[in-house]
C-alpha cells in the first residue's frame, strides 16, 4: 500500500513554518513602527531643544512613514484572522497587534505635534531653559523602548515594569506646567511660549500614557487578562 501520510505530514509541516514566518513578520512590523515612533519623539525634542525647524520639518514628513506601516499591520492581521483562524495566545497576539499599532501611531502624531509647536518656538525669543521637558522626553523614550523589548521579548514583567513608571512622567508634568503658570503670572509677555510648551508637555504625557497602554495590552496578550489594580499594587 502506499505511504499517503507522508505528504500531509509535510503539508502541515510547511503550514505551519508558513505561519510562524507571518506571526514573525507581525512582530518585526510592529518594531519597525516602534522604532521609528521613538525616533520621532527624540527628533522632535531635539528640535526644540536645539531650535532647529529643520529637525523638526523631518518629524512632521516622517509620520506618513508611521501611518503607512499602521496600514500594513492591519492589512497583516485581517489576512492572518482571515486565513489561519488563530485561537488562544495567537489570536491574543494578532488582535493586539491592531491596538498596539494605534498606540504607536498617536505616539508619532503628538511628537509631530511638538515638533510644529517647536517650529513655532524657534522664531521667539527663547526662555529659560526649564529642565523638566528634556527629562519627561528621556523618560517618554525609555518607556517606549523597554515596552518594545518587553514585546518582542513576550516578558509581562517587564512590561508592567514600564508601566508602573508613568507616575514618573505625570510628576514632571505636574511640576512643569507649575512652573510655567508662574512664569506667565510673573511676565505675561511669556504667556504665548509658555502656552506652546504648555501643549508640548502635556503631548509628553500622553506619550507616556500610550507607552504604558502598549504595556497594557502585552500583559492581555500573554496572560489574557486585563489589569485592574492601582499601579502601586503591580510588580
Amino acid at each position: 500500500m502506499a505511504d499517503t501520510t507522508k505528504p500531509d505530514v509535510l503539508a502541515r509541516g510547511h503550514t505551519v513554518r508558513a505561519y510562524d514566518q507571518e506571526l514573525a513578520e507581525l512582530t518585526t512590523l510592529i518594531c519597525r513602527m516602534g522604532g521609528l515612533a521613538e525616533q520621532q519623539v527624540a527628533g522632535a525634542v531635539d528640535s526644540l531643544l536645539r531650535r532647529d525647524v529643520g529637525i523638526a520639518a523631518t518629524v512632521i514628513q516622517r509620520d506618513d512613514e508611521v501611518d503607512a506601516l499602521e496600514e500594513r499591520v492591519d492589512q497583516h492581521v485581517i489576512r492572518l484572522l482571515a486565513l489561519r483562524q488563530p485561537m488562544a495566545v495567537d489570536l491574543r497576539i494578532i488582535a493586539m497587534a491592531l491596538k498596539i499599532s494605534n498606540d504607536l501611531e498617536r505616539t508619532s502624531d503628538y511628537a509631530v505635534s511638538i515638533a510644529k509647536r517647536a517650529q513655532r518656538l524657534a522664531e521667539q525669543p527663547e526662555l529659560r531653559p526649564i529642565a523638566s521637558i528634556p527629562r519627561m522626553a528621556s523618560a517618554c523614550v525609555a518607556m517606549i523602548k523597554d515596552v518594545l523589548d518587553a514585546y518582542v521579548d513576550r516578558d509581562a514583567d517587564k512590561a508592567m515594569a514600564v508601566w508602573n513608571r508613568d507616575h514618573e512622567v505625570d510628576e514632571l508634568y505636574d511640576s512643569l506646567f507649575r512652573e510655567l503658570i508662574t512664569y506667565m503670572l510673573e511676565d505675561p509677555r511669556t504667556i504665548s511660549r509658555c502656552i506652546d510648551l504648555l501643549f508640548i508637555a502635556k503631548n509628553l504625557e500622553r506619550i507616556g500614557d500610550h507607552a504604558t497602554n502598549v504595556a497594557e495590552k502585552i500583559h492581555y496578550m500573554i496572560h489574557g487578562s486585563q489589569i485592574n489594580r492601582p499601579r502601586h499594587e503591580v510588580g
